[in-house]
């Protein structure tokens, strides 16, 4: 459960980068940076290795989790966006794993990008572009597209469409890592307390 809430918190930061960008508020750069960078991370030692290695790296993920699946009595804090884009994030990923093609050319396609670290930065436009087209490419055909809502000024802007899509991609990785460490959509509905309960403790370690 513990590598269940962890990815599944990096799934939750993804989502959230994307809403906050839509709706014109500045980002947290460094997790913008560990979300991308968790696209080329792609031999890690364990989960934990694919953020940065540092449980602190993931605060803010965790701390949406606890927000957002915690029974706080506020229901104005939970956002029906986020919950979109985080149960889109997770069908995509059941439809991309379907099909085996899809996910080899991803992985080839990453591997490129990572190679354009020799030369440009993670958050360089030109590494930012490669994953947007990279999602563009593979994800985006794979049907029921993700339909981002936010200010329409803002969405038309091509940089900001870039840094969707590229988080939108890091929240697919996020939500294979997921899986493969046992996640499924039914954990949500009946493990969310134990996940909450869980990303509490882990917060108090910080």
């Amino acid at each position: 459960m513990k590598e269940q809430t962890l990815t599944f918190a990096a799934i939750c930061l993804a989502a959230h980068q994307v809403q906050q960008i839509s709706r014109g508020q500045s980002i947290n750069e460094e997790n913008f940076s560990l979300l991308l960078n968790s696209l080329v991370e792609m031999s890690p030692s364990d989960t934990l290795a694919v953020y940065g290695g540092k449980l602190s790296n993931l605060k803010e993920a965790l701390s949406l989790v606890v927000k957002h699946l915690g029974d706080n009595g506020d229901n104005k804090r939970k956002d029906p966006d986020f919950t979109r884009y985080v149960i889109s994030l997770i069908n995509l990923e059941r439809r991309l794993t379907k099909q085996p093609k899809k996910m080899k050319l991803l992985a080839e396609q990453l591997a490129g990008s990572e190679r354009q670290l020799q030369h440009y930065t993670i958050n360089s436009e030109t590494l930012i572009a490669s994953f947007a087209g990279i999602y563009s490419d593979i994800i985006s055909p794979l049907g029921s597209r993700i339909q981002v809502t936010g200010e329409p000024s803002i969405l038309k802007q091509t940089h900001n469409q870039h840094k969707i899509r590229a988080l939108l991609l890091s929240g697919i990785r996020a939500a294979v890592l997921w899986r493969q460490v046992g996640g499924k959509r039914r954990t949500i509905l009946f493990n969310r307390n134990k996940m909450v309960n869980i990303a509490k403790e882990l917060l108090t370690e910080l």
